[in-house]
């Protein structure tokens, strides 16, 4: 099926019948200005920004309907000219007037290669550790210095000794390589997939009854994730009403320019799982919750104990959620990635340069779309296995992926030439003062234990189910690890 002729309604009707959910529901979404441009791309962000919160903001107000025996499904409406700002979030936020700094290292981003380019990642010490040992330097090696290194190898080595040694790098691709490479073949066709992996009764939870005030109110979450995709999910789920526990781990650091965004709506909590003690509480907190999410690497939790194997022996009725780099199939299944990197490895930089025309090696997106797109995704695929666990029963494992929102992005097409650039969205990403004229209407305020916090409010709006978020930023493991 080709879908360059999609807007972001035909994106939303062919993943919600994907999945199987009632058409009638497709009745209730609302999709004001769509088409418009607003970040200069050749990629169509606005069409799977505007889709991607729709759906999940339709299934929640799905499951509104069916906590509450009504016959309609309640009124959904997500602006174009607004949700497009949700996928630059964690850059737009303001506490007591101030903006958050930036999230990347100092070695990070492209660097030439004997053969092209490579891109490192470096949000996170232990994985910039990972990219220097790779390179034979020390801990403190400079830009400069991993610049003269890079050039020492071909660019695809470089990449399989990052993810030998545990650091991430990636190499610069065409579409057409990326498309040859083993990887690539296997990349799921659609972006979210969920499998029942028990059978069992219907059943809802009886924290969801009727009488709510938002669509998710009484659901319980475990969130274990750390910078951008799956706390995407969890604030998405927040904003619905739903109670998340946001585990962290003690052992990594805080990255407050990103935490502080998607800590909204989430009480925050460390368990150390290196640590018995902390295991068993985890597994206690997870013989209580609706669903567990995993935004780590593949493996890295399952090998703690954390499998959905071992969580439904547990719990009959877990929906076990997770958010990988490149897909829960291939070669590459088990490997760390991040947004950038996957723009990189895939082609997108590369077509975006060249679409651009400026004779730049590499152009990234205006946003991490990626990151944003598959929180969305996570988020829907989790609210669907709700819906599904109480009208079929049973137990629901939630796959999404950066590489597989990549590959649905991709086969939406891109826009002619340069014309994704034009116009005044070009001056947007790039005068400040522009942007919070731009965004002003669509901002709330809030008091929070770090200050007064200025961000962007939800861009859907649920008809008698309005979402938002009760609980402000506040640091890393201030809650107690229970539930309320």
């Amino acid at each position: 099926m080709s879908r360059t002729s999609f807007a972001s309604k035909d994106i939303a009707q062919d993943l919600w019948r994907y999945l199987n959910l009632p058409v009638n529901s497709l009745q209730s979404l609302n999709f004001p200005g769509s088409g418009q441009k607003v970040f200069p791309s050749s990629f169509k962000i606005s069409h799977i920004a505007q889709s991607t919160v729709g759906l999940s903001a339709l299934a929640a107000a799905t499951v509104h309907a069916l906590r509450n025996d009504d016959a309609e499904v309640s009124k959904v409406t997500v602006p174009a000219e607004h949700v497009v700002w949700e996928f630059l979030c964690e850059q737009l936020y303001r506490i007591d007037g101030k903006p958050p700094t930036s999230a990347w290292g100092p070695i990070g981003g492209l660097h030439k290669t004997k053969d092209g380019y490579v891109r490192i990642h470096d949000n996170f010490p232990n994985h910039r550790n990972a990219a220097l040992s790779c390179l034979g330097l020390q801990e403190g090696a400079n830009r400069d210095d991993v610049a003269k290194k890079c050039l020492e190898w071909k660019s695809q080595d470089l990449e399989a000794e990052g993810f030998r040694r545990k650091g991430v790098i990636s190499a610069l691709r065409t579409f057409d390589e990326w498309d040859a490479t083993p990887q690539g073949k296997a990349v799921l066709d659609y972006p979210v997939r969920i499998r029942k992996i028990k059978e069992g009764p219907k059943y809802m939870s009886p924290r969801m009854g009727p009488g709510n005030d938002r669509c998710l109110r009484g659901l319980r979450v475990l969130e274990l994730s750390r910078i951008i995709a799956a706390p995407v999910a969890g604030k998405t789920l927040a904003a619905h009403g739903a109670d998340i526990l946001w585990v962290t781990s003690p052992n990594l650091p805080d990255l407050p320019m990103l935490d502080r965004e998607f800590s909204k709506g989430k009480k925050t909590v460390q368990l150390d799982l290196t640590k018995s003690s902390d295991r068993e509480r985890l597994l206690d907190l997870a013989k209580e919750t609706d669903v567990f999410i995993n935004g780590y690497r593949p493996g890295g939790i399952a090998g703690l104990g954390f499998s959905p194997d071992e969580l439904v022996k547990v719990n009959s009725n877990i929906i076990v959620a997770n958010m990988s780099a490149y897909g829960p199939e291939g070669p590459w299944a088990q490997n760390r990635g991040f947004d950038s990197l996957l723009q990189t490895c895939s082609g997108m930089n590369i077509s975006e340069a060249e679409h651009y025309g400026a004779g730049e090696p590499a152009k990234a997106a205006p946003c991490q779309v990626l990151d944003h797109g598959a929180g969305y995704l996570l988020a829907f695929g989790i609210i669907t296995a709700i819906y599904k666990r109480a009208v079929e029963g049973g137990a629901y494992v939630v796959d999404v992926s950066l590489a597989g929102v990549m590959k649905y992005l991709r086969s939406l097409g891109q826009y002619e030439g340069k014309s994704g650039f034009e116009g005044e969205d070009v001056i947007v990403l790039k005068d400040r003062n522009f942007i919070r004229e731009r965004i002003g209407p669509f901002l709330d305020r809030k008091i929070g234990e770090l200050g007064e916090m200025e961000f962007l409010r939800h861009s859907a709006a649920v008809e008698g189910a309005m979402p938002d978020w009760d609980i402000m930023p506040k640091p890393l493991g201030s809650d107690e690890a229970k539930w309320s």
